[in-house]
């Protein structure tokens, strides 16, 4: 059946853009329409997935073509420089940002054994749609029915997608070049699903990894898994999982989870029986915190405000810093895309200020773990160094470290934990984090 096309005006990312609206006889080219919006916003305004998504940037398709929409983008951005290899012997100068986006979506499907009659036919339809770069359908067509046939034989051949130069360049000056090359394959090869389980939960069947995290690498749609309606786990990566565990609270203790949303490691420190205050400067992502705390059924006294003017003392701190994200990248791989480091002074100097003042909200004797989810150093190691030269009644405190599955090898010179996405190669890996465990003297 043809595709209808009428035209309507969208919300995508807080602008109003003119696009073609498909039939609902083929919505799986609203799919692929969407998922070029999506690449637009990130690819040519440096937004975020995350961003675009809470715009409204999906809103008009039902549940199965926005997943679709969402997964088609993120792979196409994950396999960005395969395609544009792909694509590069075809095409005499670049097309337009869109045109250009239609042609990446189109090889990666058809890299990835998508029907080519299919692909092609919908880019098309695609392009042809769209008012400015209508008469570009004819490029878009011979284009992609050239990579039909050579996209599937060449894709496995070609290099693994590199990061950008602008956090290439500082990761490798940290860790290595070797070690870099293994980061980036653990970034093509994505991430598995991790849940943080209860004690005595009821939990989907997949493996336990060594730090106690329950790993599943097909789980299907996640609401539907055993355990999830009755609260008995939450989605978090193994990584993510460490600093509450670290930090390793006891029953009644006084615990503050600064920035804490989306809310998992509130939940380990509910679960633990400590009494835990979450702050967070979002109501949006505060409102996720409470539905995760109603669903599990764990307590929390819940914060909207800036972490920098709260007050109190507590016995537990866990600051988990606003950062730059990039230990995250093989589940946001929009990330390298959108941004480009200019944001990394600002963060480090936030980063430093935050930490003053959690320690300063420390009791006598009291912990805090700092943490970020950040490959590099300056948000990690040097936050710490510099915060124990900083505090003579500061110390790293090792022991704390000693944990099942922690490796003696990420273990850093400052008394910090550092994990890295190419670490657990034949487990699935893990995301990028540091971590360190202050304890304030009595």
């Amino acid at each position: 059946m043809p595709l209808i096309y009428a035209r309507v005006r969208i919300l995508q990312c807080g602008q109003e853009v003119t696009v073609g609206k498909a039939d609902m006889a083929d919505t799986a080219t609203a799919a692929r329409q969407s998922a070029i919006h999506l690449l637009d916003q990130v690819l040519g305004e440096g937004r975020l997935l995350p961003e675009c998504l809470a715009a409204g940037a999906l809103d008009r398709l039902d549940p199965s073509e926005r997943a679709r929409a969402q997964r088609l983008a993120l792979q196409t951005l994950t396999w960005l420089e395969r395609a544009d290899r792909l694509l590069k012997p075809h095409l005499r100068k670049a097309p337009p940002l869109t045109v250009r986006n239609t042609l990446r979506l189109g090889a990666v499907e058809l890299a990835q054994g998508e029907a080519g009659h299919g692909v092609v036919n919908a880019m098309v339809q695609i392009t042809g749609a769209h008012r400015r770069h209508a008469r570009l359908k004819g490029l878009v067509n011979a284009v992609l029915r050239k990579l039909a046939t050579d996209a599937p034989v060449k894709w496995d051949s070609l290099p693994v997608p590199r990061l950008p130069r602008w956090l290439r360049d500082p990761l490798v000056q940290a860790w290595g070049g070797k070690a870099v090359a293994a980061m980036e394959r653990a970034h093509a090869a994505g991430a598995p699903l991790d849940l943080t389980v209860k004690p005595g939960g009821t939990a989907p069947e997949g493996e336990m990894l060594p730090t106690g995290s329950l790993r599943l690498t097909a789980p299907g749609q996640v609401s539907a898994l055993p355990g999830f309606e009755l609260g008995d786990w939450w989605v978090q990566d193994a990584a993510a999982a460490l600093p509450a565990r670290v930090l390793a609270v006891r029953p009644g203790e006084a615990c503050l989870d600064l920035c804490a949303a989306p809310g998992g490691k509130t939940l380990q420190l509910a679960a633990a029986g400590a009494d835990v205050t979450a702050l967070d400067i979002s109501e949006a992502r505060m409102r996720r915190v409470r539905a995760n705390l109603d669903r599990t059924g764990l307590t929390a006294h819940l914060v909207v405000g800036d972490a920098l003017e709260h007050r109190g003392q507590y016995d537990a701190i866990l600051l988990d810093a606003p950062c730059s994200a990039t230990g995250t990248i093989r589940r946001h791989p929009d990330l390298p895309h959108a941004k480009d480091g200019s944001e990394f002074g600002a963060l480090i100097a936030l980063q430093s200020e935050m930490l003053d003042h959690a320690i300063d909200l420390l009791g006598p004797g009291g912990r805090l773990v700092y943490c970020t989810c950040s490959l590099l150093p300056d948000e990690g190691e040097v936050q710490v160094e510099e915060a124990l030269a900083r505090f003579p009644d500061l110390t790293a405190d090792r022991a704390a470290l000693d944990l099942p599955g922690v490796e003696p090898g990420w273990i850093t010179k400052e008394g910090g934990l550092r994990l890295r996405p190419d670490y657990w190669p034949d487990l699935g890996g893990m995301d990028g984090f540091y971590m360190a465990c202050l304890r304030k003297a009595g």
